[in-house]
């Protein structure tokens, strides 16, 4: 086994580059097999899945908006088996989340934890992915991610975005630890050295910033992560990014 069996890619990195099939011809010929989706690609299902098909790219894991998933639970279930799609995301933070409090992200835990039952009834996993948000210590000294997952049982599991935890400013190699078997997936995105990469909201190419990806690829597939997909969320150079990562992280070891 070699990275290149977990590497995929997060179609908002290229949300401002051309069309699909565009986005799908670069990856493609970079070397991708694999893409993360997102809600622009639900629009017509069939066809998304038809480039996906002419590209012989496969999308194992789709980005689902929480509103999508509590109102129309059934047409995300009938995209995710149009697209092939196993793994269901849920993106966080919420909006009001800055101010919650343990009761409130154990109350979100329990929502998120019912839909996790039913999509589970369905075949399907659900998991959600942090930003920096959810590692706000709170009084008890816990912080907002311990309570979301607490409320929400075994049946969620977790998308740790690698870049955004860094943000928050903790090591995410405790984290995966800690929360080893529930890690479903991680994003994989570089920080830029401080005051740097402005243009690029401080995010950089994969391998290029600042973080030790060797470690923290070891510390993401010892927590159980099947899928490691590269993700940067203001990139300047559309075709430059996903090459220059995918290069980078071909060469770690497994």
């Amino acid at each position: 086994m070699s990275t290149l069996d977990t590497l995929s890619f997060q179609l908002y990195s290229l949300r401002n580059f051309h069309t699909l099939a565009e986005q799908l011809d670069l990856l493609a010929g970079i070397g991708y097999a694999h893409v993360e989706t997102t809600r622009r690609n639900y629009l017509d299902p069939a066809a998304t899945r038809a480039l996906l098909e002419r590209h012989a790219i496969s999308a194992p894991t789709g980005h689902f908006m929480l509103e999508d998933l509590q109102t129309r639970l059934p047409w995300a279930v009938g995209v995710a088996r149009t697209l092939g799609i196993r793994q269901i995301v849920v993106p966080g933070p919420f909006d009001e989340e800055t101010a919650f409090d343990a009761a409130q992200w154990q109350a979100k835990g329990r929502e998120l934890g019912q839909l996790a039952a039913r999509l589970s009834d369905a075949g399907l996993q659900l998991a959600f992915h942090n930003h920096a948000g959810e590692f706000r210590v709170l009084p008890d000294g816990n912080a907002g991610l311990d309570h979301l997952f607490a409320g929400a049982g075994s049946a969620l599991y977790w998308q740790a975005d690698l870049g955004w935890m860094a943000r928050a400013g903790v090591d995410p190699r405790p984290w995966l630890a800690r929360y080893a078997g529930r890690v479903l997936s991680c994003h994989v995105k570089d920080l830029a050295p401080a005051g740097t990469a402005l243009d690029e909201d401080g995010w950089a190419d994969v391998g290029y910033g600042v973080l030790d990806w060797r470690a923290l690829w070891i510390a993401a597939r010892a927590a159980g992560a099947q899928w490691m997909i590269i993700e940067h969320d203001e990139p300047r150079r559309f075709e430059e990014f996903p090459r220059r990562s995918f290069e980078y992280l071909r060469g770690l070891p497994v």
